[in-house]
């Protein structure tokens, strides 16, 4: 593995109008861009960054430095979860054939090839305090699934009735995952349980996809409303929540913590993609939050832990490059 220093690594106290942040500028592995996914309760990141020779790989962001995780054997990795012990799950390209990659768990140092469900592929997205990890991956019959790995097991999770396909995206400390899969007709974020796949709705469309669930089962995504709107919403207590926009038509819910707060994006009144943060009611643009001075656009919140620190992807403005950014409070 490939320690790299942080590039423009950079702490700018920032004025805020309902909280203020202190912004950490994440480092890329050399290359020019850097995208965040996932962060941990103790702050740590993963994403994927460009590297020296402009491939993606996945990264770990701690103590002010971004590792490069390497793959499993390819050219091209990603992470897409963490937990609190730094363990992190994504996929990346295997050295078995061109172009075929697989879900890892990366632990201690080593990253894990978690197979498939028997067909080629795999693709690992969420991970919780004990190590179990979400993603999808082909069956023998080549359908993708949703499923959990879990004590060196993976579990297909299955489809909502009528359907063929699943993807599982995040997962909680009681392993409940959320995700989507298809019915006999439509695309629709799902609640798994207990070994049951709920069906959670939509908010008055056709489709829902699930992204986010905390540590109570709330769950957040998009879905598509009875006018044929995208927005984000807020599931809680058998209840999908419309979220609204921050003025557009549009918004996507990636990221939920313990306290319901939500992260994503949403376009502006003059259609602008945004960084937005949910909390008590309220969608707030987060580029308001830090001032004017930083020179990037906050274009989406990615993840946001129980302490408030949001993880969001941003663009200079200056010169179009995209870098990962650390918000955390300071009151």
């Amino acid at each position: 593995m490939v320690l790299v220093a942080v590039v423009g690594l950079l702490l700018l106290p920032c004025l805020a109008h309902s909280q203020q942040y202190t912004v950490t500028v994440l480092g890329t592995l050399g290359g020019y861009a850097g995208y965040g996914t996932r962060i941990s309760a103790s702050g740590q990141v993963t994403g994927y960054s460009t590297n020296t020779g402009n491939f993606a790989n996945a990264f770990f962001y701690g103590n002010g430095s971004v590792q490069n995780l390497g793959t499993l054997g390819g050219k091209v990795s990603y992470g897409f979860g963490i937990n609190a012990s730094g363990q992190i799950s994504g996929y990346s390209q295997t050295g078995l054939a061109s172009g075929v990659e697989h879900a890892f768990l990366y632990s201690n140092g080593v990253m894990q090839d978690l197979g498939t469900l028997g067909g080629t592929t795999s693709f690992g997205s969420g991970i919780n305090a004990s190590g179990q990890v979400t993603g999808s991956a082909l069956t023998s019959s080549g359908v993708e699934h949703a499923f959990l790995y879990s004590n060196g097991v993976m579990q297909d999770l299955g489809t909502l009735v009528g359907g063929a396909t699943s993807y599982g995206y995040d997962i909680n400390a009681s392993g409940q995952v959320t995700g989507w899969a298809t019915t006999a007709s439509a695309t629709n974020a799902f609640l798994y349980s207990n070994g049951v796949m709920q069906n959670l709705g939509t908010l008055g469309g056709t489709t829902s996809f699930g992204y986010g669930i905390n540590a109570s089962g709330q769950v957040t995504g998009w879905a598509t409303t009875a006018s044929g709107a995208t927005n984000a919403f807020l599931y809680s207590n058998g209840v999908m929540q419309n979220l609204g926009t921050l003025g557009g038509t549009t918004s996507f819910g990636y990221g939920i913590n313990a306290s319901g707060q939500v992260t994503g994006w949403a376009f502006t009144s003059s259609g602008v993609e945004h960084a937005f943060l949910y909390s008590n009611g309220v969608m707030v643009d987060l580029n308001s939050e830090i001032g004017s001075a930083t020179g990037y656009t906050l274009v989406s919140g990615e993840a946001i832990n129980d302490s408030g620190q949001i993880v969001v992807d941003a663009s200079v403005i200056a010169t179009g490059q995209n870098l990962v950014l650390l918000l955390t409070p300071t009151s």
